[in-house]
């Protein structure tokens, strides 16, 4: 309202309205079938090969490979040379994973080997199923402390602020990308 300047820089050269949200056709093969949400553009970011990394698909694939053990996870790399992830876990379904942590806290639930196993393993897994490294996440952390409403993780929509938690949680991401981890990074073997 009244910013010539942000009134421009919203619309394309065309005249178009510039949304933010990335799209894709629901059949390749008939347009007319229409379009489907593939995430926001400004999630989007470059790794420092200069290659692409699609934040939408990724978080997507990757909540659904760690189904039931994540509820929510954060996509890294940003100007960095691989992707990691900021994963907010399930607790009740990691717990079910140990015998006797039904009512346990986040730090005793996470730090339990038999969790920390099955992390690593669907970490793999994904990874070997990768196509390069736009798509191939490396390393991840398990956060102990669940995105907070009041510090503008979470929208009023309840969905995860991607931009805020990685602007609070820097020095998760920093831990992430380490010389040398520490022991609580899960990293996929030979990297």
């Amino acid at each position: 309202w009244r910013q010539p300047d942000l009134t421009r820089d919203a619309f394309d050269a065309d005249g178009f309205y510039k949304i933010g949200d990335a799209l894709k056709f629901a059949d390749p093969d008939d347009p007319l079938k229409g379009l489907l949400f593939d995430g926001r553009i400004a999630e989007d970011f470059k790794l420092s090969t200069g290659t692409w990394a699609s934040v939408g698909p990724l978080r997507a694939g990757f909540i659904d490979h760690f189904a039931p053990y994540v509820r929510d996870v954060v996509i890294t790399g940003h100007d960095r040379d691989e992707l990691g992830t900021l994963i907010f876990a399930d607790l009740h379904a990691c717990a079910s994973l140990c015998s006797g942590h039904g009512d346990s806290d986040s730090t005793t639930v996470l730090a339990e080997p038999a969790v920390r196993t099955k992390f690593l393993e669907l970490l793999e897994s994904l990874a070997a199923k990768a196509t390069g490294s736009s798509n191939r996440v490396t390393r991840a952390i398990l956060l102990q402390e669940p995105p907070s409403l009041d510090a503008g993780e979470v929208t009023d929509k309840g969905s995860l602020n991607q931009r805020a938690v990685l602007e609070r949680r820097t020095s998760a991401v920093d831990q992430l990308y380490a010389d040398q981890p520490a022991a609580d990074i899960l990293r996929i073997r030979g990297k």
